[in-house]
C-alpha cells in the first residue's frame, strides 16, 4: 500500500514544479509584450523548489537560457532528485539506516 506520505510529496513536487513552468511561462509572455516582469529572485526561489518545471519552461520557453545564475537549475534539479530519491528509500523503507548500521562491524 502506499503512504500517505508519499502521495503528500508526490503532489508537493508536481505542484511546485507546475508553479515553476508556469512562472516561466508568464514572464516570457511579459517580456514579449513588454510588460512588468517577475523578478529574477522570485523565478529562482520558483527554480530551487520546482527545478524540473523551471528547467522545462526555460527549453520549452527559450527563456533565460543565457543568464548565468539560471544555468545553476540544474544543479537545483540534481539536488532534488538525491533528496526526492532518499525521501522515497525512507518511505519504502524505513528502517535502512538502522539495518546498514547494524551491518557494519564495531
Amino acid at each position: 500500500m502506499v503512504s500517505l506520505y508519499f502521495i503528500i510529496l508526490v503532489a508537493a513536487v508536481f505542484l511546485l514544479n507546475m508553479y515553476s513552468f508556469l512562472l516561466f511561462r508568464s514572464d516570457k509572455i511579459k517580456a514579449q509584450n513588454d510588460q512588468w516582469r517577475v523578478s529574477e529572485g522570485k523565478l529562482l526561489v520558483a527554480s530551487f523548489f520546482g527545478p524540473f518545471g523551471a528547467y522545462a519552461g526555460m527549453k520549452k520557453f527559450h527563456h533565460k537560457t543565457r543568464k548565468l545564475k539560471f544555468k545553476l537549475v540544474v544543479v537545483f534539479l540534481a539536488i532534488q532528485i538525491v533528496v526526492f530519491l532518499i525521501a522515497l528509500m525512507y518511505i519504502i523503507w524505513p528502517d535502512l539506516l538502522s539495518d546498514l548500521l547494524s551491518s557494519v562491524p564495531s
